[in-house]
């Protein structure tokens, strides 16, 4: 039995991380202009497995229990999640902002794709980047992929909803591998409606 790595150290001072992305030209209205809200990392995290590069990959307990059924329900159906991303701390998030701003991106173009740290799901440990074989990881194509078909029609059952459907109200570019886990009922079926919405106007 392999054994199970350790889970990943908190962003220690998250609110100095924060100003280091106000000083690489994060807006400091970001939150407020975008609609989020501050995303704090969970206490608990449990181990799910490695992701498509072998990395190991942890979400908090109730999202990492229901991507497991999730997982296995699609297995059982002919059709394979592969993972790609799951935890990323506050301090992981500035990395990856510190790196696009290092090869010449705009902040602009950076934070239509990326979220600014502080403000991104995958630090409460509920959300998923998923791919599946045949398609390209993190593009577009996935829509058209027989995993994000299962996924519109099952996802809803293990609580997991797609974040970022085309037009959302985040000016987030659009997500289809993207997808969080929430216990908000509500929340999920405005997210739905919002990506039927998207779907019938294409």
């Amino acid at each position: 039995m392999s054994e199970i790595p350790a889970a990943p150290a908190r962003t220690p001072d998250p609110d100095a991380v924060i100003k280091s992305a106000y000083a690489l030209g994060v807006p400091r209205n970001y939150g407020r202009t975008r609609g989020l809200r501050r995303v704090p990392e969970p206490h608990k995290l449990v181990f799910i497995g490695h992701d498509m590069q072998g990395r190991p990959q942890w979400l908090a307990p109730h999202a990492a229990h229901a991507w497991l059924r999730m997982r296995d329900a699609a297995a059982r159906d002919g059709i394979e999640l592969q993972l790609v991303s799951a935890f990323r701390t506050i301090e992981y998030q500035l990395g990856i902002l510190r790196r696009k701003c290092e090869r010449g991106q705009h902040i602009d173009e950076i934070l239509r794709v990326s979220a600014a740290p502080g403000y991104s799901e995958h630090h409460s440990g509920r959300a998923l980047d998923l791919s599946t074989p045949g398609f390209a990881v993190l593009e577009e194509e996935f829509e058209r992929s027989p995993a994000f078909a299962w996924l519109c029609a099952n996802a809803k059952t293990y609580k997991y909803s797609l974040s970022y459907p085309r037009g959302n109200a985040h000016g987030v570019a659009y997500e289809p591998w993207h997808w969080c886990w929430s216990s908000n009922t509500r929340l999920r079926d405005v997210k739905r409606r919002i990506a039927d919405r998207a779907k019938s106007s294409v």
